[in-house]
């Protein structure tokens, strides 16, 4: 049994981890910290000189910018410099306009923002923002979560300051989980205490919707709704999983300014936690209280794994949020923890070492990939059939098979992230 105490405490952690956010949360946590060092300033800054990391720079280079039709880092540090509110938090573009739009292009001409490689802190999510203008300067920093401020100073005057270790702590979450906990905690806490998370069926479901009525990025969602799609995987459960949760892929990659639910710091990783879990209840004619059950299943589950993986890593973010998925489409298809854990390792067996090649409106493909993935699995879990512990990297305990793949994407495909990087920074100059 889970205790009171506990159950708040996981709740206050899910509360933290799947927010409302507004386009790809790299650059959009670029343009909050832009955001802050120019409110602390309290001027327009006459120059930005920006230190990001190598995973931020990855994640913001082929992104669309939401209301902008523009990609890339450049409009979105403009715009977080000339209207960007950082009590907005992941919605810190919200105010954009054509206006600003307009403001920010000429921003861009006039050769005041610089962008360089963080290169000496090890964190993977770093984001250095310095603001100067009128003879003042104002300096902010975000370190290991996309709104998690460590440092902040006005010309000589330092205005707080977060060290390394409880930077590190934090990063960490303060609730120890495991695939049990999270099981217990999603079956066994009063339904009313879980209500919360339908409002990242309201967010996501209307982001599906937008993408399905526009065309956006590579439109993957909406050619699988056309007669082509329908004519190939027809009209069944799982092609509607696959075609409603990359039309949300789809809108929030290239830039619609429509808010998601994020999971762990990702839109992307929200939607995928998500989507497929609505569209299986629905269609599976699950109850209401079933659904929130597998939504906090999902989400839960995805916040585990991240835990202990990180917020921006070397492995798809969609590999850990389908893994939720699926976990949550087993529970719906009556499944009890047992098959649950089938699940997690069939999905672990099959699409660990996807790589992050940054975000962008390929991304669906990514997501579609691991929903299909996610249905396969619950449909084996279901029928107790699992990849067992004499292949590959899967372990007799599922925590330790998650453990596995954490330690594959954090550790052991460094060197790839380091390569990916490489690549399409050099790309036309070989």
């Amino acid at each position: 049994m889970i205790s009171q105490t506990e159950k708040k405490a996981i709740i206050s952690l899910i509360r933290q981890q799947v927010v409302p956010a507004i386009g790809c949360t790299e650059p959009i946590a670029v343009a909050l910290c832009v955001a802050k060092a120019r409110e602390t300033l309290g001027y327009q800054p006459e120059r930005i000189d920006l230190r990001l990391s190598a995973n931020i720079l990855k994640n913001a280079m082929g992104v669309g910018i939401p209301g902008t039709g523009m990609i890339g880092l450049p409009i979105a540090v403009a715009l977080g410099a000339i209207i960007g509110r950082s009590e907005y938090q992941l919605e810190v573009l919200r105010d954009s306009d054509r206006e600003a739009v307009e403001r920010g292009k000429r921003f861009i001409a006039e050769d005041r923002i610089h962008i360089r490689l963080e290169e000496h802190d090890p964190d993977k999510l770093y984001i250095g923002c310095l603001c100067s203008a009128n003879g003042h300067e104002a300096e902010a920093i975000i370190k290991g979560g996309h709104t998690r401020f460590v440092f902040l100073r006005r010309d000589d005057e330092v205005i707080m300051q977060c060290d390394a270790d409880s930077v590190a702590d934090d990063a960490c979450g303060e609730v120890p989980l495991t695939l049990r906990k999270v099981y217990d905690f999603a079956t066994e806490t009063d339904v009313e205490d879980l209500r919360f998370i339908l409002e990242a069926k309201r967010l996501n479901e209307k982001a599906s919707d937008d993408g399905l009525r526009e065309n956006y990025g590579h439109s993957l969602g909406k050619t699988m709704c056309s007669p082509l799609g329908r004519g190939i995987m027809g009209e069944s459960i799982f092609s509607k999983i696959l075609s409603r949760t990359s039309c949300a892929c789809d809108a929030r990659m290239a830039g619609a300014m429509i808010p998601v639910m994020s999971n762990s710091g990702s839109g992307n990783q929200g939607i995928c936690a998500t989507m497929p879990v609505v569209v299986f209840a629905e269609e599976n004619h699950n109850t209401e209280e079933e659904l929130i059950r597998a939504l906090i299943l999902s989400n839960l589950a995805a916040i585990y794994i991240k835990q202990h993986l990180g917020t921006l890593s070397a492995l798809c973010g969609c590999v850990v949020a389908s893994t939720g998925s699926s976990c949550g489409i087993t529970y719906l298809m009556g499944g009890t923890y047992e098959q649950m854990v089938y699940s997690v390792k069939n999905m672990i067996a099959n699409l660990t070492g996807m790589i992050c090649d940054g975000a962008k409106p390929s991304c669906a493909l990514k997501v579609t990939s691991g929903v299909g993935t996610a249905v396969m699995s619950a449909m084996l879990a279901i029928q107790h059939r699992y990849v067992s512990s004499v292949e590959g990297i899967i372990d007799d305990d599922v925590d330790q098979s998650i453990r596995n793949l954490v330690a594959i994407g954090s550790k052991g495909m460094d060197e790839t992230d380091r390569y990916v990087l490489d690549i399409m920074t050099h790309k036309g100059k070989r």
